[in-house]
């Protein structure tokens, strides 16, 4: 076995000799550079993130006027309805029953004034009557007095059988507004949501049926800090015009989904409370995005985009910047073309791609943007490339 293993041995030493003695030149191992970049100032946008919920417009919450069985639910849960369109009907036996009432008490009312005109008419001939009597000195001045008392007495009579139609008129329209209510119907056109209730369940005034959200216009609510009011909004000024120039003057906001996803139509901040929150510091605010295709809901979550400028500031790619511990870390190139570690600070672009510098580096500095993970304090990182020669 040791035999065969010095032969071996010597072929291969016979081989790498002839490869020499051939001019056959072996591959050379080459080092090449990292990529890097000069650090420079620039301008970019940076958007002001915050968390909302959305909202239909002219949510409308569906509850009875009147107490009742509930007959019939015409819509289901998720559907698109039209302002007008039936959604609930109540029993209304009792209400018919009540507006027939009410009729008769008004045609009752109708006939005591008619029969309250009539003895008005006979106490005023018998009046006028007694009266070309007196003058004439047939009858007494008593039969005058008591004539006319009669006459006042049922024109009285008249006003109050009128007050008494105007009443029982009334009733009826009370009656009938109360039937109507048997029947509800969609105040906006929306979106049908949940209906907790089943047909044949007693309804009474307060009992919540469901809510229609108008969705044509969704409103994403949330909070801004009153800083960023007073700096960014108002810069400083509360008045309801300055408000309103500068709610025009802000750029369109995005609508970004739980998933990731942006929301297709921009939105528009529309709305400012004029009332900061004493425990969270913060006013609430509305953004106005049109929903023509329905793909917003009210209840759905995610992150309101409001666009923000950044001006002469270093942004460096998030690739470059190491996490250690508690540290955050850029290599930057010596002249030597070593690499050191920095301490850096940096905030978010938002972008998922850059960070801005605020600290730690200057304008001109050189950094490790590719492969900064593989690197040590004191290591090369840039290796002239060599000349062919022809």
């Amino acid at each position: 076995m040791k035999k065969k293993s010095i032969k071996w041995g010597v072929v291969l030493s016979l081989l790498a000799g002839g490869l020499t003695s051939c001019n056959i030149d072996m591959p050379k191992e080459t080092q090449s550079s990292y990529e890097t970049m000069t650090v420079d100032s620039t301008d970019i946008e940076v958007p002001m993130k915050f968390s909302a919920k959305m909202k239909g417009q002219s949510d409308v919450t569906i509850s009875p006027q009147v107490s009742g069985q509930l007959m019939r639910i015409c819509v289901t849960e998720g559907q698109q309805v039209s302002r007008g369109q039936t959604l609930f009907v109540i029993d209304s036996r009792n209400a018919q029953h009540e507006v027939e009432a009410a009729q008769a008490n008004l045609q009752a009312a109708q006939a005591n004034l008619q029969a309250a005109e009539a003895q008005a008419n006979s106490a005023k001939l018998e009046y006028e009557s007694n009266k070309n009597l007196f003058d004439k000195k047939i009858v007494s001045n008593y039969m005058l007095e008591n004539s006319l008392n009669n006459y006042r007495q049922a024109q009285a009579a008249v006003s109050q059988a009128k007050a008494s139609i105007t009443q029982a008129q009334s009733a009826v329209n009370r009656a009938k507004v109360n039937m109507g209510f048997c029947t509800l119907t969609a105040p906006v056109s929306g979106v049908i949501g949940e209906i907790p209730v089943f047909a044949g369940d007693m309804v009474s005034p307060g009992t919540h049926l469901t809510v229609v959200s108008g969705n044509q216009q969704m409103e994403a609510e949330f909070s801004i800090s009153e800083s960023l009011i007073e700096n960014q909004l108002s810069k400083g000024s509360y008045t309801q015009a300055d408000k309103t120039e500068h709610l025009e003057s802000l750029p369109d906001v995005t609508f970004v989904m739980k998933s990731g996803n942006e929301y297709e139509h921009k939105g528009r901040i529309t709305s400012l409370t004029g009332m900061v929150n004493a425990v969270t510091g913060t006013i609430a605010c509305k953004a106005t995005f049109p929903n023509p295709d329905g793909k917003l809901f009210s209840g759905v979550q995610g992150t309101v985009l409001l666009p923000a400028y950044k001006r002469g500031v270093m942004v460096i790619p998030q690739a470059a910047v190491l996490k250690l511990q508690d540290k955050t870390l850029v290599y930057k190139v010596k002249p030597d073309s070593t690499c050191t570690a920095v301490t850096v600070t940096i905030t978010d672009t938002g972008n998922g791609k850059d960070v801005i510098v605020t600290e730690g580096l200057n304008v001109g500095d050189r950094i490790v943007t590719v492969g900064a993970n593989n690197l040590q304090d004191g290591q090369r990182v840039l290796f002239p490339k060599e000349e062919k020669s022809e």
